[in-house]
């Protein structure tokens, strides 16, 4: 039974997951904007949400949480001074998830995830 459990698994194993969902997030705080498949999208959205409420208050111990996940000191940097005084007063909804277009390929809807302005 699958109480309590919650997230897609993605026919991953967890570390290959957490990779992916790592390489993600840093590739969406660094370029603001990416194209994925929507159910990647929908779970970046939960990975990242709550790192960007994080960033809000620039402490040591914030940061060492949050270079946990990321492990890119450029990119706390930037989550520190620029996303986390863009969206210090916004309580939340940081992305925007948007259905693109499906690819040619296996036709798999793909997704646009961007930070909201």
């Amino acid at each position: 039974m699958r109480h309590r459990i919650s997230g897609k698994r993605f026919g991953r194993t967890s570390s290959h997951r957490k990779a992916m969902l790592c390489n993600l997030s840093k590739e969406l705080i660094q370029h603001e904007t990416i194209k994925t498949t929507l159910i990647k999208a929908k779970e970046l959205k939960r990975f990242v949400e709550p790192i960007i409420t994080y960033s809000k208050i620039d402490t040591v111990s914030r940061r060492r949480h949050i270079f946990k996940k990321i492990q890119n000191k450029q990119l706390i940097n930037k989550l520190f001074v620029v996303l986390g005084k863009k969206f210090y007063n916004r309580p939340g909804g940081y992305l925007r998830v948007l259905r693109y277009k499906y690819r040619p390929g296996d036709a798999a809807i793909l997704a646009i995830v961007k930070l909201v302005d």
